[in-house]
């Protein structure tokens, strides 16, 4: 069974649900799995992804901010979701496919503008949210899963445009880098992006203050695609649709894809 992932912040499903068909309509991933939604389950429109061929849907939402979807042209059952840090957020979900195959899709806090939880209480929540998640994949490893989402953190230095300039802005910091290679590690997952980009700039988010983002390529490498050690070796053409950045009214991050053989 050969399937394509998709990972993608959407900033905003009803706004961008034609963003959402184009892709779905061009791409044609199996499995597309949105993050900040900013929509109560009931209000994402289902139908015109439906209509596609994406009949499957498992979502948490919240009016508003956050929230969490995955749209599949392949039958999902429902695995629940987790609230780390006490958030009440709708930040995860996970579904499972009839191989067996389990997919994550998180959306961590993108903690605020100062990195210092003692002065900005959203990086601390930031933090938290990682702690968790270390804790509960340390405690249930799990195997057969894909991990996708908005991680909101840039790890390596060239998943950023400037490494040393952006070593004091929330998301590049040390502290979240290392809390993010902790999480990793207790679960074991495999970077499937950089094992299949192993060098070079490799960018997702690009911000709206830029001018023209496209020329100043000021990104950062924020949304991720990892899967567990028993299955990463059958991941392949992973790539970043960067082209959707500059569709009509887009969002700001781009489009990360991963095909499995399973």
């Amino acid at each position: 069974m050969t399937f394509t992932i998709a990972t993608w912040n959407i900033n905003s499903v009803r706004l961008r649900a034609d963003l959402v068909a184009r892709l779905l309509r061009d791409e044609a991933p199996d499995i597309l799995c949105l993050q900040e939604c900013k929509s109560p389950v009931d209000k994402i429109p289902a139908s015109i992804f439906a209509v596609l061929g994406y009949k499957s849907m498992i979502a948490r939402g919240q009016k508003g901010y956050n929230g969490v979807a995955i749209l599949s042209k392949l039958p999902m059952e429902d695995l629940g979701d987790q609230d780390f840090a006490g958030l009440g957020h709708a930040r995860h979900v996970a579904g499972r496919l009839e191989n067996g195959v389990v997919i994550h899709n998180f959306y961590v806090p993108a903690g605020g503008d100062v990195p210092d939880r003692d002065l900005n209480e959203k990086f601390g929540q930031k933090l938290d949210y990682l702690v968790g998640m270390r804790d509960w994949f340390r405690a249930e490893r799990p195997e057969r899963a894909i991990l996708v989402g908005d991680l909101n953190i840039a790890p390596r230095e060239d998943d950023v445009w400037n490494h040393k300039q952006l070593l004091k802005v929330v998301s590049h910091t040390p502290v979240e880098v290392d809390q993010l290679a902790e999480t990793q590690e207790a679960g074991g997952w495999v970077d499937v992006t950089r094992a299949d980009i192993p060098e070079g700039p490799l960018y997702s988010w690009w911000s709206y203050r830029a001018p023209d983002w496209d020329a100043a390529d000021k990104g950062r490498r924020l949304d991720h695609v990892w899967a567990t050690p028993d299955i990463a070796a059958a991941a392949h053409s992973s790539r970043v649709l960067r082209a959707a950045r500059g569709w009509e009214k887009p969002s700001d991050h781009a489009p990360v894809f991963a095909s499995f053989d399973l």
